[in-house]
């Protein structure tokens, strides 16, 4: 791949020998001696870097390349002046150059300065790409007024630092609104720890949580750092927070009131910068009723409380739910993307989902996976226990008939893995009987 650079001086001299240093290392050349010229390049050409001189006949090299990070974040640019003083190539490289140059330039200079900040670009690229899947992976789907709300608080809370203590029952997706918070704040592109406290074995949640030094107990062959030194200058996300030892909960209190801890089996502090989120589907408020945890730990995680609703209070989400999930898995799977009948549909708003989104998310995945034909319906999604009707609901004895018969057979049906003759053999009717109720109800 030709990487396409763009000289911006208003010295031929200058454009004219830096252009044949480049072109003769095989990279392509633009050059103008302008600033609106040159944004006329970038816009049209889209270049890989570009060296920018200070002084311009028409604009102020700084001003360009302040426009330039806020237009073309992940473009390197490279300053040159031959009249610069330290504190112009201290503001240049503070406002986002990548490096500083003065002339006469030095071939060596420029050609390593090139490579290294063409390096730098394309690994930019490839973060911000990052940033974007992780941003379409992790989507609070819905438009309900309780979801609205919710993108509201995710919104302020991203803005500060504060703890967050994030409640709703299992999920609901409580790690996707800790992920939100974090993703949409200052501290994204540090990383994000996540600690799930019922997953790891009382024994080793310290060593999870602060690591240990080699030797330290039985096992312990090489260093380790903790989830909290992981964590830091970015967020610690502490799911099922509320089935952490007592123990260990005076540990974590520690941390969060002095930033510093001390690995197990050291004597070294070491200190942190840790946001902390945590996340519980138990009543906390219950469990320090009981004494299973500290009254102390649970206000200073519970700044700002953050309620996640069940998916059963926000059924007007589920036709958008749906609709992602069948998205996000007919391109995982290379699937030919799966529509639902307005029955099939119905079916799944009318449900409870106990399992909240996580439960719709699965019974979405299996419907793409194993339903043969493009066009889902409501005995696809029977097939999975789902909907199950209440026949109180319905307005006259036939309806309510139909509706458990049509029920029955399929269960059956599923019962002996469709085989008719066993199945009408179970139901005792005849064969015949049974397929023309299977085409009536629609099962075939």
């Amino acid at each position: 791949m030709a990487y396409t650079v763009l000289i911006v001086d208003d010295e031929e001299g200058i454009r004219q020998s830096l252009g044949d240093i480049l072109e003769d290392e095989g990279y392509e050349v633009l050059s103008t001696e302008d600033a609106a010229h040159a944004m006329r390049i970038i816009e049209a050409d889209n270049p890989d870097l570009v060296f920018l001189d200070i002084w311009l006949p028409d604009r102020d090299g700084i001003e360009l390349l302040e426009e330039l990070r806020i237009k073309r974040p992940t473009l390197p640019v490279v300053m040159i002046s031959g009249h610069a003083t330290i504190d112009l190539a201290v503001k240049a490289t503070r406002m986002g150059a990548y490096d500083f140059l003065e002339k006469p330039l030095s071939l060596e200079r420029v050609l390593l300065t090139a490579q290294r900040a063409l390096e730098r670009g394309v690994l930019e690229k490839e973060f911000q790409a990052l940033r974007e899947d992780i941003s379409r992976k992790w989507q609070l789907v819905g438009q309900s007024p309780v979801v609205r709300d919710l993108k509201d608080q995710i919104t302020i809370l991203a803005s500060n630092t504060s703890r967050v203590l994030i409640t709703g029952e299992s999920g609901t997706g409580k790690e996707l609104v800790a992920r939100l918070i974090h993703y949409n704040g200052p501290r994204a592109s540090n990383p994000f720890i996540e600690v799930n406290c019922a997953a790891i074995p009382q024994e080793l949640i310290e060593s999870e949580l602060f690591g240990h030094e080699k030797g330290s107990f039985t096992g312990a062959y090489e260093r380790k750092k903790g989830k909290f030194e992981l964590a830091d200058n970015g967020t610690l996300f502490l799911d099922e927070v509320g089935d952490m030892s007592l123990q260990t909960q005076a540990k974590v209190l520690r941390v969060i009131e002095t930033q510093e801890f001390q690995r197990v089996g050291g004597s070294k502090k070491i200190r942190v910068d840790v946001r902390i989120i945590a996340a519980t589907n138990k009543e906390l408020h219950e469990e320090v009723k009981k004494g299973n945890f500290r009254e102390d730990l649970f206000y200073r995680l519970n700044v700002i409380p953050l309620h996640i609703p069940p998916l059963r209070e926000r059924k007007e989400d589920i036709p958008l739910l749906v609709d992602y999930f069948l998205e996000e898995f007919s391109q995982e799977y290379k699937k030919t993307r799966k529509r639902l009948t307005e029955e099939a549909m119905q079916v799944l708003i009318n449900y409870d989902w106990p399992g909240n989104v996580r439960e719709l998310k699965n019974v979405i995945e299996r419907l793409v996976i194993m339903t043969r034909h493009d066009t889902v319906t409501e005995k696809d999604i029977f097939l999975y226990n789902i909907g199950k009707k209440d026949y109180f609901s319905y307005k006259t004895l036939k309806e309510a008939r139909e509706a458990f018969e049509r029920d029955f057979i399929l269960a059956k049906l599923r019962e002996n893995n469709w085989n008719i003759s066993r199945t009408a053999e179970v139901l005792n009717i005849e064969r015949s009987n049974l397929h023309r109720k299977i085409k009536n109800y629609g099962l075939s």
